[in-house]
């Protein structure tokens, strides 16, 4: 199983500096609305009203506002990656066990606070309902990554393989928390953490 590389759908990177902060303005313009109206009635000129920019400076980075989204969970992807980073910092060396702890946690914190996360999170929901398998490759292979070098362990096919199956897992039992309760269903929660946990450690134990 090879590594997904990262998606991007800008159709020009930003150079300069003021075009990298109205590229955020954007981002930030179309996870707000997507809060606020959705997916279905998200278009690309109310995204440009919200952040004040011409609508030519969207079309600049996006062809459409598929791309606009897919940017946005690539960003996410990116947001959360220094979040759990940063965690794992400050938590030095508690094992695994605390390693997933701090992966769950920050998840279900942008899941309840992220603007536009609950529709879009790495892209799992792009179109809204859709559930695509890429990219929770991604994630896997993101956390292979930040955490094969706390677990002392290589990154190799066994640890992604594993990792991909824990991500699947976590998506689809977070996924019925927040449906059950809409900051998430602590008791769901709690049984997936303790599922996790029993799976990752007949590998890493």
């Amino acid at each position: 199983m090879k590594p997904v590389p990262h998606a991007t759908s800008l159709r020009r990177a930003p150079v300069q500096r003021r075009s990298a902060e109205r590229l955020t303005r954007i981002l930030d313009a179309c996870a707000d609305l997507l809060d606020e109206v959705g997916y279905d009635d998200l278009s690309t000129r109310a995204v440009a009203q919200r952040a004040a920019v011409p609508i030519g400076s969207v079309y600049r980075f996006f062809g459409n506002k598929r791309e606009m989204v897919d940017a946005l969970a690539q960003r996410n992807l990116e947001r959360y990656s220094e979040r759990v980073t940063r965690r794992l910092r400050e938590a030095g060396d508690g094992g695994w066990r605390e390693a997933m702890d701090a992966v769950l946690d920050e998840y279900l914190e942008m899941k309840r606070t992220a603007p536009g996360f609950s529709l879009v999170d790495f892209g799992n929901q792009i179109p809204v309902g859709a559930r695509h398998a890429e990219p929770n490759h991604r994630v896997a292979d993101r956390l292979t990554e930040l955490l094969s070098g706390s677990l002392d362990r290589e990154p190799d096919e066994e640890l992604r393989r594993v990792f991909l199956v824990a991500v699947e897992t976590a998506d689809t039992l977070v996924h019925l928390a927040f449906r059950v309760a809409p900051e998430g269903d602590q008791q769901i929660i709690e049984e997936m953490r303790e599922m996790l946990r029993a799976y990752l450690a007949r590998v890493l134990d």
